[in-house]
């Protein structure tokens, strides 16, 4: 079996899919790789790294593609997953980061063209899928890079300082959703030495919160359910959100630095800051928006772009994770690996197995159909029969 490692097309997109560590690793099971020219270099990884490691070194995309069996990309999103179906052929296997849920149209013709696909994001939640959670690894890696981010951005330093000249007090951080992001991004807070508190509308995670170092912040707010499927929060109605946001008004006016990292798979991020909300902030305060691309949890934030506001610095950083491109396609690289090894059988080929719950949420597209459930709900195709099937491919 062949598998393909073709360069990143985005403009802003810097990692790299499998490393040469993993290249290496998987060689040893039978498996031959082809890397194309330059792929790796952005990331840090030279042509002769994945040489050495056992990679063939292709000049261009057209050659990953006709030659692969599988072929492992980063970034799919949007637009470039059209252009890379145009490549593709029948009984491939495409594996990236796709964002299923936002446009699934898009996977129409892959299907078609006979393409098996799997997208990273639609891994379950579930521990023995944990190796292969991609959102979680780059969510850690946001985390970090949003406190780095900020405090480059700040007026004011993280930790107190006693000095001759005068003393310092500590900075002020305050993040808003304990996801993956959240904890990491208090968790690097706390040990720069600011003084961190977050807020989750998920009453799981307070003791979270505090596990980091953090002090969790509590309104008094009443919602039915707030936590959803795979551990987010759960979308809430307008009202709850008001309520919310003129609790929340106080305690934002005291921060200096605001980390907002709340996220709904396939729906726009909920505005959890207005601008009336910002008018009431500190001159000089940071808001780093995680949810920038998902419309931002600032009614102010735009996309890949730094503004002032009121005095505010808002920042929607676009792919934040990328500016981190060596360890995040470390961490990227061996969530693929997992997978390919939970794929693999003894003969080094991979095989589709569709009692299995992992491949049952994380295949969207097999066999000329649409498979995944949430998927065919979105585009309004009748449900699935599903009979058991094991697919071998060579």
């Amino acid at each position: 079996m062949r598998i393909g490692i073709a360069k990143e097309t985005s403009e802003n997109e810097s990692r790299v899919a499998l490393t040469p560590e993993n290249v290496a690793r998987l060689s040893e099971k039978g498996i031959t790789f082809s890397v194309q020219h330059g792929a790796g270099l952005a990331a840090g990884f030279s042509d002769q790294e994945y040489q050495e490691a056992g990679a063939e070194i292709k000049p261009s995309a057209d050659d990953i593609y006709q030659q692969s069996d599988v072929l492992v990309r980063v970034n799919l999103s949007g637009a470039m997953l059209n252009q890379t179906a145009a490549a593709l052929q029948n009984k491939q296997l495409l594996i990236g980061m796709m964002d299923p849920l936002a446009e699934p149209e898009r996977f129409l013709d892959l299907a078609e063209k006979g393409v098996s696909s799997i997208a990273m994001e639609l891994i379950p939640r579930i521990s023995r899928a944990q190796s292969m959670d991609v959102l979680s690894s780059m969510a850690t890696i946001a985390g970090y890079k949003s406190v780095v981010l900020a405090a480059s951005a700040s007026q004011r330093i993280y930790p107190m300082m006693m000095t001759a000249a005068g003393n310092l007090s500590p900075a002020r951080v305050f993040i808003m959703g304990a996801g993956v992001a959240g904890l990491q991004a208090a968790a690097t807070a706390k040990r720069m030495g600011a003084v961190v508190e977050a807020y989750d509308v998920r009453p799981a995670a307070r003791e979270q919160i505090i596990s980091v170092g953090a002090k969790p912040i509590e309104l008094e707010l009443e919602a039915e359910t707030t936590e959803g499927q795979g551990g987010y929060a759960k979308e809430q109605d307008e009202s709850f959100l008001q309520r919310q946001r003129e609790l929340m008004t106080a305690v934002l006016s005291q921060q200096d630095i605001v980390i907002t990292t709340a996220a709904i798979p396939g729906a726009k991020s909920p505005v959890l800051i207005t601008a009336a909300m910002v008018a009431q902030m500190k001159r000089g305060a940071v808001i780093v928006d995680l949810a920038s691309e998902r419309g931002g949890n600032c009614e102010l934030t735009q996309h890949g772009k730094v503004i002032v506001e009121h005095g505010v610095t808002i920042i929607g950083p676009d792919n934040i994770t990328s500016t981190v491109a060596q360890h995040a396609s470390q961490m990227y690289g061996n969530n693929i690996e997992n997978l390919l090894n939970h794929l693999l059988n003894d003969q080094g080929h991979y095989e589709l197995d569709f009692d299995d719950e992992i491949l049952q949420e994380a295949v969207v597209t097999h066999a000329g159909d649409i498979l995944n459930t949430r998927m065919r709900e979105k585009l309004n195709l009748p449900p699935l029969v599903r009979e058991s099937l094991l697919e071998e491919v060579a």
